[in-house]
């Protein structure tokens, strides 16, 4: 039987934790993870699994071939193969990791159109991100990066949050929605 063959780019922050989407379903004799074809961690059979350097401390792997990094440093970039052994077949799988920094708060800018107060939201961030909106006045959250509001529907409590989220980070920015209209 032909290895199980996959490669995927992955992206995750600094200082985040991360787990490779690793999900096999048959039991696992051996399992070894390399970086950049340096060993990072192992395990055979029921023995506790072992790690190398620059894993050392900072690193997990389950029995189901998963290994989590925590806090995440831009050095663990890289390729990674996980070979895996079943008692019958072998098994590879290879992801390319790209740490990134985090992004920076988001921009708002906002202008008048008609009726309306138009706020947009921009991320500097090198990624898709999320867009997320919130008001004071409204539980309701908005996932869109243009945000339309009616001006009659404004007050002078009235807040606009921005929230941007990629992988497990969020950022935001708030703005007065009073400033804007006066």
């Amino acid at each position: 039987v032909a290895p199980i063959y996959s490669e995927d780019v992955l992206y995750a922050l600094v200082g985040e934790n991360f787990t490779f989407p690793v999900e096999i379903k048959q039991r696992i004799e051996e399992i070894t993870w390399k970086k950049n074809k340096d060993k990072v961690a192992e395990q055979d059979g029921q023995t506790p699994p072992v790690y190398f350097a620059p894993l050392q401390s900072r690193s997990v792997l389950k029995e189901n071939g998963n290994l989590t990094i925590f806090n995440l440093e831009k050095s663990d970039a890289g390729a990674y193969e996980l070979h895996y052994w079943d008692s019958l077949n072998d098994g590879y799988l290879k992801f390319i990791l790209e740490v990134l920094d985090p992004p920076s708060e988001p921009r708002i800018s906002h202008s008048i159109q008609g009726d309306n107060l138009v706020l947009n939201c921009t991320s500097d961030f090198q990624r898709p991100v999320t867009y997320t909106w919130n008001l004071s006045n409204d539980p309701r959250s908005h996932q869109i990066q243009e945000f339309s509001i009616p001006i009659k529907n404004i007050d002078v409590t009235t807040k606009a949050t921005c929230f941007i989220t990629f992988s497990q980070t969020k950022k935001s920015s708030e703005i007065s929605l009073i400033q804007c209209i006066s």
